[in-house]
């Protein structure tokens, strides 16, 4: 093969590593970094099954090690809406042009950056579990649509659980019990029904689950603000380069 034929597979390579080394540290990001750099080069509608399948294995393999610190009764309270978001984003995904879901992800990602960026440092003030339900809707759309549901999540669950370790347990452990959910709307619709997304797949964990091995080895040497820090940045670059991938 010349480096022209391989410098897709490098550039997909890379990304993959980025979003699980970072999915190994706090327990969630991997969808936020890969899903808008893969869209640079592939469409959503096979970026997002597959990141997804890829998510639900990262779920089984963390959850699998601190199941015990999982906040069960911050997954409950999430669940029945994270459901509901998850039915509307299946059919809003396969119904939208490519365009304005472009336009809507780049500029999502964006805002979710500068809110860490201004916020970073300060300490959460916890709020009350209703808002389990805007924060389970929005996130089981967000991420059926664009598959990176975290934000919405990640925004209520910092405002109710203030341990590091209980917190990535607990975004380990919901985002295996909405993956499950998600993958069985995709099969209904036929988004997952594609040899190619299963072969992507397959060819993608080897490197995911290096990077979560390397993540999940610094996890209790980097602070969260370090890691909040670095994941906004790449965030806010990635949001500007899908507005230029829409509109070029």
């Amino acid at each position: 093969m010349s480096p022209d034929t391989l410098s897709p597979y490098f550039y997909t390579a890379g990304v993959l590593f980025g979003a699980y080394f970072i999915r190994g540290i706090s327990g969630f990001g991997s969808g936020l970094v890969a899903v808008p750099l893969l869209a640079l080069k592939f469409p959503l509608t096979f970026v997002v099954p597959v990141i997804l399948l890829m998510d639900f294995t990262a779920s089984l393999v963390l959850g699998g090690f601190n199941r015990t610190q999982v906040a069960w009764p911050e997954l409950r309270r999430l669940l029945l809406p994270g459901i509901l978001g998850v039915v509307a984003g299946t059919f809003l995904l396969v119904s939208l042009p490519q365009k304005p879901m472009l336009i809507a992800l780049g500029s999502f990602i964006a805002a979710y950056a500068l809110r860490n960026l201004i916020f970073l440092g300060r300490k959460p003030r916890p709020v009350h579990p209703a808002w389990a339900w805007p924060a389970g809707l929005t996130g089981g759309t967000v991420s059926a649509l664009f598959g990176t549901g975290g934000p919405p999540y990640v925004i209520y669950l910092s405002h109710r659980l203030f341990d590091k370790g209980t917190l990535r347990a607990t975004f380990s452990g919901l985002f295996l019990i909405e993956g499950a959910s998600r993958i069985l709307m995709f099969i209904l619709t036929g988004l997952l029904l594609s040899g190619a997304i299963l072969k992507a797949w397959l060819m993608a964990m080897p490197v995911a689950l290096v990077a979560l091995w390397a993540g999940s080895h610094v996890h209790s040497r980097m602070s969260n603000d370090q890691m909040l820090r670095l994941i906004s940045l790449i965030l806010l670059a990635s949001g500007g380069a899908l507005w230029v991938k829409a509109w070029s």
